[in-house]
């Protein structure tokens, strides 16, 4: 890492002073740089807010608000300012502070919102009420999860010869086989590489007339966008960590190659043209972290940058989305605007589900049963429940149901508030504790260039924008298609990860 030194000699030549010199690191200065950006978190930025003209009633829902924006922008302040790399608990609370704090709180100030509202006022106040309190029991699981200590098993515990996760390298190079391969009849089934780089609208209209698409289900198109793209991005990942920790690595000419191809297969099915926003924001934040995985620097860098990105860029960053001439023009009279007219309806979304759950009652793990058994066709399981949001939307009477369903509104629907809180608790907990893990995996005393922790938590922390802001029914194929994957090359076996560092 990049320092700067001062001299240990006085001004006169005289001895070097007993006082140890401490370099000046780009880590300090990334962390001294940081701190007026997270005053603008906590009290700049929603005071700039709460000054904007509006027709927005300043009543509980109001207070609520502003409460829940500063305790995210707190938060998340303590993501950038720790010491560890908290990967997964600063995407989470990343998300919240601007989906789920500054957008609303915008919304509420200006007095309107992405979707309208359909129940009464009370339903947003208890919907803030309830990410609050999801939050706190966030918060809660991640504490009991740092009070416990991480278990070191001893290499008797596991057998002879056995380690952490590795991937092993004889199916490590099976899965760039079968990346090629599927992202080839990816390719080929929607008509060429060109389409990829056309619009979203051109391919969606390819796959559905590609005949895998079936009335009513859409689990053929999702299984070969999952496999067209997962696993050639985890070869990816996985060359790029290899190459980001090995010198040897980097010094032989077949893993360079491999990798130079995977990133132009990536740049086809993977690229932000003709892919969902969130999808390639999990793509960019995987590769980052992959590649730059010991960096406490650039993971402050990308948890700040994020900030303004999420507020300036990702609301434009729809322009590929329509074929040219049927894109959606772009008016802004603010900067503030595209938090009130385009993507961030995850709180009202969650009052419109309250209200319908106030109306139909709460579904006792249908919904959930029905994410996790996303594989199932809907022809062999004909009750096969809907995404929560396009349930939610029809409810509501709306002709474009492509809503969000945020993570607390699955806990809520199926399991009330005691389930939700006690859901979000779990979610806290298995965070902080794969982050712990994680920044063991990325040391040198880690399992290596081979570790499957350290490409799994990045994939996780980018694939967490789209778990959190859901419905987990569209969420949670391509996550099961890289768990699959992960599962089919890991091995515990030391001695031959080792071969190959």
């Amino acid at each position: 890492m990049t320092s700067v030194h001062t001299s240990a000699r006085t001004p006169t030549g005289g001895k070097p002073s007993d006082a140890p010199v401490r370099p000046i690191t780009w880590a300090m200065l990334s962390r001294a740089l940081s701190v007026p950006l997270i005053l603008g978190l906590v009290c700049f930025l929603p005071a700039v807010i709460a000054a904007q003209p509006g027709s927005g009633v300043r009543d509980t829902a109001y207070w609520l608000q502003l409460v829940l924006t500063c305790y995210a922008g707190a938060r998340l302040a303590t993501m950038i300012l720790s010491t560890r790399r908290r990967l997964l608990q600063g995407v989470f609370w990343m998300f919240v502070y601007i989906a789920m704090g500054v957008a609303p709180f915008a919304q509420v100030v200006i007095g309107q919102t992405p979707t309208p509202m359909v129940g009464p006022r009370q339903d947003l106040v208890t919907a803030i009420a309830m990410i609050l309190v999801g939050c706190a029991a966030y918060d809660l699981g991640a504490l009991l999860a740092s009070r416990r200590p991480l278990r070191r098993r001893a290499p008797s515990a596991r057998g002879p010869g056995q380690g952490p996760a590795r991937a092993h390298p004889v199916r490590l190079r099976l899965l760039v086989l079968l990346a090629f391969a599927a992202s080839a009849f990816y390719v080929l089934k929607l008509g060429g590489p060109a389409v990829f780089f056309s619009s979203r609208q051109e391919i969606n209209e390819t796959v559905a007339a590609s005949g895998v698409v079936t009335e009513g289900s859409n689990v053929g198109s999702a299984f070969i966008k999952g496999f067209g793209q997962v696993p050639a991005l985890l070869a990816l990942l996985f060359y790029t960590r290899r190459l980001a920790t090995s010198r040897r690595a980097r010094r032989t000419p077949s893993t360079v190659l491999v990798w130079v191809a995977l990133a132009a297969l990536n740049l086809v099915v993977n690229n932000p043209v003709s892919n969902a926003r969130y999808w390639f924001l999990t793509v960019l934040m995987a590769f980052v972290f992959t590649a730059f995985p010991s960096s406490a620097a650039f993971y402050r860098t990308v948890l700040t940058t994020g900030v303004v990105g999420a507020l300036v860029v990702f609301p434009y960053a729809d322009r590929f989305r329509y074929e040219e001439g049927g894109e959606r023009p772009v008016q802004s009279a603010s900067v503030f605007d595209p938090l009130v007219t385009k993507d961030y309806d995850q709180m009202v979304m969650f009052a419109n589900t309250i209200s319908w759950v106030d109306t139909r009652g709460h579904t006792y793990g249908r919904q959930l049963t029905g994410s996790a058994l996303f594989f199932v066709p809907r022809a062999v399981w004909s009750g096969k429940p809907e995404d929560t949001g396009v349930r939610v939307g029809q409810w509501m009477g709306l002709r474009m149901t492509n809503l969000s369903a945020p993570l607390w509104t699955e806990f809520w629907v199926d399991l009330g508030p005691a389930g939700m809180v006690g859901g979000m608790a779990l979610i806290g907990y298995a965070a902080a504790r794969t982050d712990r893990r994680y920044a063991l995996a990325v040391t040198r005393a880690g399992p290596g260039s081979g570790s499957v922790l350290a490409i799994a938590a990045p994939l996780i922390a980018g694939y967490t924008f789209i778990l959190l802001r859901g419905p987990l029914l569209q969420a949670v194929g391509k996550l099961a298609i890289a768990a699959l994957c992960l599962v089919l090359i890991t091995t515990f076996r030391e001695q031959r990860a080792a071969r190959r560092r």
